[in-house]
């Protein structure tokens, strides 16, 4: 059907946008630091999906999609770009309002600095495999960021507990996407070691964007969020 995609994508605002209003956590009041998410992180992952599918690291299967392309990515993908952040950060907020105790965990900054040496050391031995190399540099770049930026991220048990929970959409909307399949590997580009139909170069990419996306999120409306710890 041409607009599978596209009904994946309302799939996963469709809840976050019926509660975004519910005063528990009110959602809503946080829409400019969303804003600035959706924004950087949004066009940084865009910009990346634009190269590599001019590269031919993956395709969009066209008989799952509209047709409308923006440059060379469908219309949908650009949406879902924008309905993830939407999702994840709504359940963040959902995540604060529940776990409001205070208090964290250690996390040596030599242990973030080990996982830094051993993402970037893969990245540069796949290099040759172009979604491999670059899911596993996103990490690692991820986690740099969040030591320089927000250092008490990584230490916090709501974002452990929120990159948990996330994972559990993550696992559906990508069954399907891989399924059907939606979206197309190009075997080179990839291990081919896939967690049912999910290459795992999926969980590098998930964890990376959903990290940069909370990241900034979290920088964008640091006095409130931070408030709440």
């Amino acid at each position: 059907m041409p607009f599978t995609y596209f009904l994946i994508d309302l799939a996963i605002i469709l809840g976050p946008l019926w509660l975004t209003r519910d005063p528990r956590v009110a959602y809503h009041r946080n829409f400019p630091a969303l804003g600035s998410s959706m924004l950087l992180v949004g066009s940084a992952y865009i910009g990346w999906d634009m190269v590599v599918t001019s590269w031919g690291e993956w395709s969009f299967n066209p008989r799952y999609i509209s047709g409308i392309k923006v440059v060379n990515l469908p219309l949908e993908e650009i949406f879902f770009f924008i309905t993830v952040p939407y999702a994840c950060l709504f359940i963040y907020e959902v995540v604060l309002t529940t776990i409001s105790r205070k208090g964290s965990f250690s996390m040596p900054v030599g242990i973030v600095a080990a996982a830094i040496v051993i993402l970037m050391v893969g990245s540069m031995a796949y290099l040759k495999q172009g979604y491999t190399s670059k899911a596993l540099a996103s990490c690692a770049l991820f986690l740099l960021a969040a030591l320089w930026l927000d250092p008490p991220l990584l230490k916090t048990r709501q974002y452990w507990l929120w990159l948990g929970i996330c994972l559990v959409p993550f696992l559906i909307v990508n069954s399907l996407l891989t399924a059907l399949p939606v979206v197309q590997y190009n075997p080179a580009a990839i291990w081919g070691a896939r967690f049912i139909t999910i290459p795992l170069e999926d969980f590098f990419y998930n964890y990376s964007l959903l990290s940069f996306y909370l990241l900034v999120y979290r920088l964008a409306g640091r006095t409130k969020i931070l408030s709440r710890y």
